[in-house]
């Protein structure tokens, strides 16, 4: 046993007691909420903690390019997230482990000692905002141009214009990074913001209730000039937190406080929302984000290969422009695929190439709700569609019930939390094992591997 001495307490802890799978999990939910989806399954889709010793976590990667790209882009942020879930981390190395037994490449280790804090790498906690998402880096198309305006003109005159604004459209449309963009420059504007998403921001009211700290609640909130809410669709059927949000809009509006919603969907077709709250959503600028269009598809692409420092051809942006018609995580994930294969190779692309790699990467588009997802994945398994939301952990249902999660995660890119939240109202670590346990599944199992390959066939 190893034991690690704690550098100011000089408190004896023994590294066998840190459970290094939860450890990196919950790290997991955190680095997904700092960084972009694509770049999240890009990077971080394969890894894992091989060990933790002597204050020293060995992260396994699946190659020397992720490897050095990680270790390059994200070492700072990585430590920083793993030393606030533990103060015994003080340094990490990155190990290469093949996919197929698992087999450490001896050679092929890096060690790093990361300064902190950088502040570019991490989301702050008093506001939540991520520092990546500014009105700079937001790529305005003819699709976005209304919601853009709107989001600048809030953030010159907060609390004047569009209050509250509400931003809404399909999952991968721009509505984070919009939104955190309003308050990325109210918060450089001296003004005291928070970002929140509705399920933390039930989570934290139920808490002080538990604890018997409404009141301390209620200071928290009220005290912000500038509050950001995303995924309000999430507030459905929650009564108790629904009014807390009435009777905290009411408060934050009356003093001219800036308020920002984000949803899916347009809150008049919110099922499950009481009216007066929708009556408050639509006080101030209600306005949609739709699907890009093929001139905006294309000029995001060029905007992120830029930011990127990556070079494409005219053709390929053309054709990843006219191919992927899903959102942008959709073209983001394609250009990272693209960019790591240059990256290998020392060179630009060619158009065949990208063809291949686009054909060979193409999953199922977005058009499916998580209902039909669930019923054709039940039925493929002979079960009751219903049965998959039910607690029950019977052998026959449970199999669906985590190929279902594992399909929503890796080919819809729904995040852990809404995915738990759509099946039932499970806790998202429930998911993170799920998925866990049919990557696993998968390294060895070819029969598995072909009913997955099915089951995809299906949702196309």
């Amino acid at each position: 046993m190893n034991p690690i001495s704690h550098p100011t307490t000089n408190t004896i802890v023994h590294t066998e007691q840190i459970d290094v799978k939860k450890l990196w999990d919950d790290a997991l939910v955190t680095i997904e909420l700092s960084i972009t989806p694509a770049n999240f399954k890009t990077w971080f889709r394969d890894t894992h903690i091989v060990s933790l010793e002597d204050g020293t976590i060995t992260l396994g990667v699946p190659s020397v390019f992720v490897r050095d790209w990680v270790a390059d882009k994200f070492q700072s942020m990585i430590l920083k997230i793993l030393r606030d879930l533990t103060p015994h981390v003080r340094s990490i190395e990155y190990t290469v482990v093949q996919r197929s037994d698992k087999r450490k490449e001896s050679s092929k280790s890096l060690t790093v000692n990361a300064a902190l804090p950088l502040e570019e790498y991490y989301i702050n906690k008093s506001d939540n905002l991520n520092p990546k998402y500014i009105f700079n880096t937001f790529v305005v198309g003819p699709f976005n141009a209304l919601a853009h305006a709107a989001a600048k003109t809030v953030s010159e005159k907060p609390g004047i214009s569009y209050n509250p604004l509400f931003i809404y459209g399909k999952t991968g449309h721009g509505k984070t990074h919009l939104i955190q963009a309003v308050g990325n420059h109210l918060k450089r504007a001296g003004k005291k913001v928070f970002y929140v998403t509705s399920e933390r921001f039930t989570v934290d009211y139920f808490n002080s209730l538990q604890n018997g700290t409404a009141n301390n609640f209620k200071d928290k909130y009220r005290q912000y000039d500038v509050l950001i809410m995303d995924d309000v669709q999430f507030l459905a059927n929650k009564e108790k937190t629904q009014e807390e949000l009435f009777h905290l809009f009411n408060a934050l509006h009356d003093n001219n406080k800036q308020i920002v919603f984000s949803s899916d969907i347009h809150p008049a077709l919110l099922s499950g929302l009481e009216e007066r709250l929708q009556s408050r959503f639509a006080q101030g600028m209600i306005v949609d984000i739709p699907a890009p269009d093929l001139e905006s598809r294309g000029a995001i692409l060029r905007a992120k290969a830029a930011q990127n420092g990556i070079t494409l051809i005219d053709e390929v942006i053309d054709h990843l422009a006219q191919t992927i018609e899903g959102n942008i995580r959709e073209l983001e994930g394609a250009l990272n695929t693209i960019m790591c294969q240059s990256q290998l190779l020392g060179r630009p692309l060619s158009l065949e190439e990208v063809k291949v790699i686009i054909k060979n990467s193409t999953r199922p588009r977005k058009t499916l709700a998580v209902s039909d997802v669930v019923d054709k994945i039940a039925r493929y398994y002979e079960v009751d569609p219903a049965s998959i939301y039910e607690k029950t952990r019977r052998k026959e249902i449970v199999k669906p019930r985590q190929l279902i999660m594992f399909i929503l995660r890796e080919d819809f890119q729904v995040s852990y939390p809404a995915i738990g939240q759509k099946l039932g109202g499970r806790d998202h670590t429930t998911v993170i094992h799920s998925c866990e346990k049919i990557k696993n599944e998968l390294k060895d199992n070819e029969e598995l591997e072909e009913e997955i390959t099915q089951i995809r066939l299906l949702l196309k």
